[in-house]
């Protein structure tokens, strides 16, 4: 798989890759019993891999990340795939073009992937568009964020936009703090800021007659104080969970020659050079909160043993990326058998695991 991802990404470029991908899958979302044989051949169904989170049935704990369905077009497909929930997004509430091309970039010598891709997004009303059609018995959660030109000050104007127009047709949201891709970052780092983008959105949840769990999406490149006061912060107010992590901006070790990273040039990584700062991020929030809400781990989750590793240190539901994109269409059934193993934790093995807030 490897060598085949190395052959499309030379003649077409990463991103075009994923384009490819995305036009497949709208494809067969449109093929009469297309998702149905997706079912059959890729999805692993078992009660023992089914969790109950904040409320919500999943019927396994490996999701796909948003970043590869930014705009609601696939996850219906993906759901086919074996997925157990799919999160679209980051969705924000004008289109934006996010930044110049070329902006993605395999690095298959680390098995990861650098992006410097921004918040690209088509915007809140083709979102809806996409999504108000109904996803019954799929779990579709939503990463919301600002535009690029909203400032700072007004940036909770817009994560309220999207939440409010999208709440009726999302199972949950994931208010997205962490890392963009650019050098330019808006990354609220304090209690202050951040309470500005959250308290609009628990006010206008408490108005409806329907429950939405909000969770906030951290970055790895945060200092352990940061992690604590991120974990505090979903102790202290109606948030139900963490997702943790992001891709990184300070990759370590890569194998990848200098002169190629030279030209993709400055990005976030994802992929296997994440893997032990996400699983220590989870960790870390796990034991501040003492283990009593959910974290969503992600990031550099590449084999089975990493997810089993990833819940191990706290996490109760998992997602995938680059592990997808380097491994194909049946990862998640894969890394649902992983969990069926022997090997797997006695809670993830037997019986169904509830976790509510």
């Amino acid at each position: 798989m490897r060598k085949i991802l190395h052959l499309i990404t030379t003649l077409f470029g990463a991103e075009r890759a994923h384009s490819f991908s995305i036009l497949l899958l709208r494809i067969a979302d449109k093929i009469p019993l297309a998702k149905w044989f997706m079912r059959k051949i890729y999805a692993v169904e078992d009660k023992a891999l089914e969790r109950e989170v904040f409320g919500l049935r999943f019927r396994n704990p490996i999701g796909i990340a948003a970043g590869y369905d930014r705009n609601g077009e696939v996850f219906r497909p993906l759901s086919a795939l074996g997925f157990g929930f799919v999160e679209i997004g980051t969705v924000t509430p004008r289109p934006q073009q996010g930044n110049p091309k070329p902006r993605v970039f395999a690095l298959p010598e680390d098995n990861a992937i650098l992006n410097r891709i921004g918040l690209a997004s088509k915007g809140l009303e083709i979102v809806i568009e996409n999504v108000r059609k109904g996803h019954e018995g799929i779990i579709l959660g939503c990463n919301i964020g600002k535009n690029t030109v909203t400032p700072p000050e007004e940036a909770a104007m817009d994560y309220l936009r999207v939440f409010r127009n999208l709440y009726q047709y999302i199972d949950y949201f994931a208010v997205n703090v962490s890392y963009n891709t650019t050098h330019k970052q808006y990354v609220p780092r304090t209690r202050e800021s951040i309470m500005k983008i959250l308290e609009p959105l628990f006010d206008f949840r408490r108005g409806q007659n329907q429950y939405r769990p909000i969770l906030l999406k951290i970055s790895p490149d945060l200092t352990n104080e940061e992690i604590d006061l991120m974990t505090d912060i979903m102790v202290d107010t109606p948030l139900d969970g963490i997702i943790a992590t992001n891709a990184t901006t300070r990759p370590q070790n890569l194998q990848t020659p200098q002169e190629e990273l030279r030209k993709a040039g400055i990005g976030a990584v994802s992929g296997s050079p994440l893997t032990e700062r996400a699983i220590e991020v989870v960790r870390r929030v796990y034991e501040r909160c003492n283990g009593t809400y959910p974290i969503i781990g992600v990031g550099g989750l590449m084999t089975g043993e990493d997810v089993k590793r990833m819940m191990e240190a706290g996490a109760t539901l998992v997602q995938v990326y680059t592990g997808f994109v380097y491994n194909g269409a049946g990862f998640a059934g894969d890394l649902c058998k992983s969990l069926l193993t022997p090997e797997t934790p006695s809670d993830t093995s037997s019986e169904t695991t509830d976790i509510q807030q």
